[in-house]
């Protein structure tokens, strides 16, 4: 689909050389436009987009200045995107700890229509890392717009819901939205939230948020000043100073204490930002940092147990010791692995075997319907067994079969005998789903809780929308490990191998909280704590009925055998909203319990928590709430409204479910590709049109050949191919004056 909206905007780019701005257009516009159309070739959003969507491209015009076009016959097919120009920004973002509350607000200007002709408008909005969409609000001169969670279950349109086409994450990333009938001039003002997380690496914090806009959104109009504005609120919650290491725009400092942040930039540009907004920061110890903090429920919680929040940070300059390992890699080689994804994950596993420590030692397990081993037995690493498994890895790795986890994943586990002072680990990194799951979870739990402490840690890593990305989460907790997810495949090679590296650097293991687990109705999320890694903070969070005392026993045991003991103070979190920072954790943690389990009463808990929390869950709908307004701007708008059938009633638009689902059977048993999984950004799209575009390509780069290829789309495929054809013997005798006189557009 990524694919479908880089198409679709080139085309829309192609198609804004109809709008005629007046006889004296802005040099400098026209210059920068022709010198970045060839070097920009991804045109996916990097900022908050609104995009025109344009069928009939003889709407295209400037509703300023109407201009007299050759007639365009027949439809864009898949639909054209033309960037709106953008007319304004602002950026809004609260920080606590690891997680950013993001909120923009934007005004777009639909500059591409006649004002006289109406078109949908597609918002696209690209977030960050594990990016959720909180909400979306949106007023147009006619009418208004919101999302609103609804229960996905209790709905009396649920054939409505699992019918729905809109509404969607693009590469899980991107959020896109189409906005109906908006009027050629109209102003969109609309606001957007989200929420994702801030990296930790080598001490820092580091926050990266979309906010590249691309040379087009700039409008040609000249404008009397164009203002950018970013506030940025920081509360770390540790207590103690930040150190702020870089930022991509000039913040201004407007408040400070201790563990907070206040700053502000506000400028006024000749062009929109062509940088992401990025801050990074860190809080210097040279010790473990600990803490826990409390919050009492409000009263519209319908959980009124109180609310804890428990971290651990590794020192800021690492003295520490890491553990020394015992690794086995269990990799899904069944056929729907072929191509990228099976090459993204050798990339990544040969670079972890390349960092892996003289005193470590490993091994590999192929997987499909049966299991290939590297060897019998655990390999001491070195250079000759390094490359030796990669001379394995590439005659190995052939993607074929069907996929059994239940049998590498035993295999890894009877292989693993804790010596003492290593850490065991299993990596299991897979595409799809299988129908045992419930049965591996139980039986591992069951294996893993006779070996106590010494039992393997267990991290899981699942590529595209066809696993069960719950079941793997659900490992990562009975084995006290880590999960980690890529939905595309630019992203497999790079995350995997940030899950492998940063997993494996273990400073502090077995940890027990003594004083919390005492507590009456005490529930942790995730249920086992994880060891404490170099690479990244331990934070748990969870619900307890009692009096927690003043401060908590915190054990655990080092490297070297010795144990660590420490005494956590407890405080009050002032300013520290848990139940919001926490809410999608929780969500996924109950959500992993409640499959696990097939609890109704755990499904019924992530409810009201998303509904409470804003936050999406597999439980719960986004809708599209439409509401007409009373007066209108002008008469063009009052016709449209006469033709509704009443003003000021409420209309619904149900939108995709935005869960990653609780995987796919059928298309693991038919090996589907990962890149099958993507909604389809055009429900409507022909394949006529990528025939004919294909040899019509050959003509000309320009809208000259708009007119044949949407003209080839009103006819069946053995018009389109014929014309498509004419098309390239035109090219051929050099006919390309023909083309120009007839569209009137070529350059």
């Amino acid at each position: 689909m990524a694919d479908d909206f880089t198409t679709s905007v080139e085309m829309g780019l192609q198609l804004t050389k109809r709008i005629y701005y007046g006889k004296n257009p802005p040099k400098t516009v026209v210059m920068e436009r022709s010198s970045s159309m060839k070097s920009e070739a991804n045109k996916l959003p990097s900022a908050p987009m609104v995009y025109a969507v344009i069928r009939d491209p003889s709407i295209v015009d400037n509703p300023d200045i109407p201009s007299y076009q050759p007639y365009v016959h027949g439809r864009c097919d898949p639909p054209a995107l033309i960037p709106l120009d953008m007319q304004g920004i602002a950026m809004e973002v609260d920080c606590y700890m690891d997680t950013a509350f993001v909120t923009v607000n934007g005004t777009w200007r639909v500059h591409c229509v006649a004002s006289s002709r109406y078109c949908d408008c597609r918002i696209a909005v690209p977030m960050g890392e594990q990016g959720s969409v909180l909400g979306v609000e949106i007023e147009t001169p006619s009418r208004s717009y919101s999302t609103l969670l609804i229960e996905s279950n209790d709905t009396k349109d649920a054939g409505l819901i699992a019918n729905a086409k809109d509404g969607f994450l693009l590469r899980r990333q991107i959020y896109t939205l189409k906005v109906p009938q908006v009027a050629g001039g109209s102003i969109l003002s609309i606001k957007v939230s989200w929420s994702q997380k801030i990296l930790y690496q080598d001490g820092q914090f580091s926050l990266n948020i979309p906010f590249s806009f691309p040379w087009y959104v700039n409008p040609v109009a000249k404008l009397s000043c164009k203002k950018e504005r970013i506030r940025l609120n920081m509360n770390s919650g540790i207590g103690k100073e930040i150190l702020c290491e870089s930022s991509s725009h000039p913040l201004k400092e407007t408040s400070r204490s201790v563990g907070s942040l206040g700053f502000l930039y506000e400028s006024e540009v000749r062009a929109w930002s062509m940088n992401d907004f990025s801050f990074s920061y860190k809080v210097h110890s040279s010790e473990i940092l600990g803490r826990v903090l409390l919050n009492s429920p409000s009263m519209l919680d319908f959980d009124q147990r109180e609310m804890f929040c428990f971290y651990l940070y590794p020192p800021t300059v690492n003295t520490m010791k890491v553990f020394r390992k015992q690794v086995v890699y269990v990799v899904d080689i069944s056929a729907s692995m072929q191509g990228r994804p099976l090459e993204n994950v050798k990339a990544a596993l040969q670079a972890a075997l390349s960092k892996l420590s003289p005193a470590d030692s490993f091994n590999i397990i192929a997987f499909n319907g049966k299991s290939l081993l590297f060897s019998s037995s655990m390999v001491p690493v070195g250079k000759e067994s390094i490359g030796k498994a990669a001379q394995w890895i590439d005659q190995n790795f052939v993607a074929e079969g069907s996929t059994n986890i239940s049998l590498p994943l035993n295999q890894a586990i009877e292989m693993l005998l804790n010596d003492g002072d290593s850490i065991p680990l299993v990596f299991l990194i897979t595409d799809g789903s299988v129908e045992d799951e419930r049965e591996i979870c139980e039986a591992l739990r069951g294996q893993l809780m006779k070996r106590g402490l010494s039992a393997p840690r267990i991290s899981t890593f699942g590529i595209g929308l066809y696993c069960n990305h719950y079941f793997l989460q659900m490992l990562a907790q009975i084995g006290r490990g880590y999960y980690d997810a890529a939905y595309d495949l630019d992203s497999i090679s790079s995350r995997l191998e940030r899950l492998l590296n940063g997993t494996s650097s273990v400073i502090l293991a077995d940890l027990k909280i003594e004083a919390l687990e005492n507590l009456n109705s005490f529930e942790l999320y995730p249920c086992y704590l994880p060891d404490l890694l170099s690479s990244r903070p331990l934070i748990v969070s969870g619900r307890f009925i009692g009096t927690c005392p003043d401060s908590v026993k915190v054990s655990g045991t080092f490297e070297d055998s010795s144990n660590f003991v420490v005494d956590v103070k407890v405080q009050k979190a002032k300013d520290f909203p848990l139940e919001r920072v926490f809410a999608r954790r929780q969500i996924e943690a109950i959500t992993v319990n409640a499959w696990f389990s097939g609890s109704k009463q755990l499904e019924e808990m992530v409810v009201k928590l998303s509904m409470q929390t804003g936050v999406p869950s597999e439980y719960t709908n986004l809708i599209f709430v439409e509401n007409k307004k009373e007066k209108q701007t002008s008469k063009l708008e009052a016709v449209d409204e006469k033709a509704s059938d009443q003003l000021n009633v409420k209309k619904i638009i149900y939108l995709r479910a935005l869960g990653v689902g609780f995987g796919n059977l059928k298309a693991t048993a038919d090996n589907l590709p990962v890149e099958a999984a993507e909604p389809k950004l055009h429900e409507t799209s022909e394949m006529v049109f990528a025939a004919a575009s294909s040899l019509c390509g050959k003509l000309c780069d320009t809208c000259c050949c708009m007119c044949f290829i949407q003209f080839c789309s009103r006819f069946n495929d053995r018009c389109a191919v014929t014309l498509a054809q004419l098309c390239t013997a035109l090219a051929c005798f050099e006919c390309f004056s023909f083309c120009c006189e007839v569209c009137g557009e070529c350059n």
